[in-house]
């Protein structure tokens, strides 16, 4: 049975505040993208993993085995599977890649095991697997809040493409957190994305766009401060970071635009992707 799982951007994100518990708190716009792995599960004599991409793990530690065990502790079952991983989403890039492997181990076994679970059920589970996981289980535009876990879906008409560059070297959640100063950083109104979002206020969704993390991560990877001035000198509309990075996101209507960077950026041996936003329905 097979899943796409879909990537994510965050077209606004504010680190709020550091919580007691050594989390942070987060306001974010989160969108899904046109643009995902694709997950198989068959049924099988033990539980395996294959995957495209040898430099990464096949055991509990890869999100789509982690998912089945949680899925297996909370719900009893016997059955083991064959798992088949075709991975396009980069790693460390900004695009929950991973959060999107759960997500879709989540869905696809809750249809072969007939589990009935509701899209809340689902991203509830998710929770114990990954902050990002319950949003790529709804896998709709939303506003997320808390650590990932308050998920509020609305429906926006987005009419503009998206590019997608992420240079060689990613970047760590963990260590963009524990470099992020929030006092000195930037927090952007995720309110103002929304309402732009939702009325279709493409002037607006650029005005809105900001990401507290961006700062620190520019220092981190500084190829990331590069792309972003190119593609802004390039003239698309809008650019930012999306996540802790690496991927740089570009906006624009303009479709020659599009196709000239993507060539541009290939040529430089980024990781390239032109998409577009999800609006609300996943497809299959």
């Amino acid at each position: 049975m097979k899943e796409r799982a879909y990537a994510k951007i965050n077209l606004c994100l504010d680190v709020v505040r550091r919580r007691e518990d050594g989390y942070h708190d987060l306001k974010m716009i989160m969108v899904p993208v046109d643009f995902y792995d694709l997950l198989d599960i068959v049924p099988a004599a033990e539980t395996t993993l294959k995957l495209n991409r040898a430099y990464l793990p096949v055991n509990e530690k890869n999100t789509v085995i982690k998912a089945i065990q949680v899925m297996r502790e909370r719900f009893g079952f016997r059955e083991e599977f064959a798992c088949t991983l075709a991975k396009h989403i980069p790693t460390q890039a900004g695009l929950a890649g991973g959060s999107a492997d759960a997500a879709a181990a989540i869905r696809i076994l809750n249809r072969m095991l007939k589990l009935n679970l509701s899209v809340e059920e689902m991203a509830e589970i998710g929770r114990q697997v990954g902050a990002d996981v319950p949003f790529c289980v709804i896998n709709k535009p939303a506003l997320v809040e808390g650590i990932g876990e308050i998920i509020t879906p609305f429906a926006c008409p987005a009419d503009f493409r998206i590019l997608l560059v992420k240079p060689r070297r990613g970047i760590s959640t963990k260590v963009a957190f524990e470099n992020l100063d929030i006092a000195a950083a930037a927090h952007p109104d995720c309110e103002k994305m929304r309402a732009a979002l939702i009325s279709g206020d493409y002037g607006g969704v650029i005005a809105a766009l900001g990401n507290t993390l961006e700062e620190i991560s520019l220092k981190l990877v500084p190829e990331i401060r590069q792309i972003k001035e190119e593609l802004t000198e390039m003239g698309f509309d809008g650019v930012l970071m999306s996540g802790s990075g690496s991927t740089v996101f570009a906006i624009t209507r303009n479709g020659k635009l599009v196709e000239r960077a993507r060539n541009i950026m290939r040529n430089r041996r980024y990781f390239v992707r032109v998409t577009r936003i999800l609006n609300g329905k996943e497809e299959k």
